[in-house]
């Protein structure tokens, strides 16, 4: 399909950016169902689109199209009758036609004010029959048009979270480090803090980890994994006085509350973590995001 790219691809982006109307995507049998998907990928990527059966267009529908609207009429052979009913219909409203069709000397590619060549030289259908291959390039060809105009309006992921609130992508798109971690307790101790006293506060606060601050900074965190290190360290615990600071990792791995919470996932996951500090534009530790936060949401 790639070399199907042309000038007529350029002009019809041009033409969908530049118009004033939204866009109407028609079709019959299975090219109908493809342009459903257009229609569903123009709407959630910033391009207003409306499906347009081209049957039920014949008998009162095309009634959805409006001045300024472009319409592009999906097609195979580009000769079937509801397409030679419709197409005549559409020329006399005056509205931009155009055609993502398989045969570029058919009636349809003839009438279109842009054709957007979508033939393929077989179908997968061992009879090469039923249509396989040419529906995928249709929908190739859409899906085309779609991310070009991405790039046109500089459609951003934020953006596209506004179309997609639901479910796990929406949450990826949009959830933040802010909306997960005040739900969670604030372990904390001081560097001088004994050793018994650290262990009992990562304990009660259930989150497996004690940040210790100093100041109002974070100097270092302690996790389960730094308890067992000690134990190797020191058989013997009897007698000794270890605090915080000796035991501690410094520098822990830290995030902003308005960090997406997709990005503080992907940082726990290079660093084989589950816990990070969450501290503010003045690095004062705030509380901690911990990894069950974010399964909790079903981000992943």
């Amino acid at each position: 399909m790639a070399t199907h790219i042309d000038e007529s691809f350029v002009d019809a982006v041009e033409k969908i950016f530049s118009a004033h109307g939204r866009v109407i995507v028609t079709g019959i049998g299975k090219s109908a169902n493809i342009a459903t998907k257009i229609v569903s990928t123009f709407n959630s990527t910033g391009t207003p689109a409306v499906f347009m059966h081209a049957a039920d267009a014949i008998h009162g529908d095309l009634g959805m199209v409006q001045p300024g609207d472009v319409v592009i009429c999906i097609s195979k052979s580009g000769n079937t009758p509801e397409i030679k009913v419709l197409v005549p219909l559409i020329k006399n409203f005056g509205n931009l036609l155009i055609a993502i069709v398989g045969d570029t000397e058919s009636f349809l590619a003839q009438q279109a004010d842009i054709v957007l060549n979508a033939a393929v030289e077989h179908e997968a259908c061992p009879n090469n029959l039923a249509p396989t291959s040419s529906t995928t390039a249709q929908l190739v060809m859409g899906d085309a048009l779609a991310v070009a105009l991405i790039e046109c309006r500089n459609f951003s992921s934020r953006d596209f979270a506004r179309f997609h609130p639901g479910g796990a992508l929406g949450k990826k798109l949009y959830m933040r480090v802010d909306d997960l971690y005040r739900q969670n307790e604030r372990p904390v101790v001081r560097p001088d803090t004994p050793l018994r006293e650290t262990i009992l506060e990562m304990t009660s606060r259930r989150l497996g980890c004690a940040v210790v601050e100093e100041g109002e900074h974070v100097a270092g965190i302690i996790c389960d994994g730094d308890l067992r290190r000690m134990m190797r360290r020191h058989q013997q615990l009897d007698g000794l006085h270890l605090t915080a600071r000796d035991i501690m990792s410094p520098s822990p791995k830290t995030v902003s509350p308005q960090d997406y919470a997709f990005k503080a996932l992907d940082m726990m996951r290079k660093n084989s973590i589950t816990q990070l500090v969450v501290v503010d534009d003045d690095g004062r530790y705030l509380g901690v995001l911990h990894i069950h936060d974010i399964l909790r949401e079903g981000i992943i």
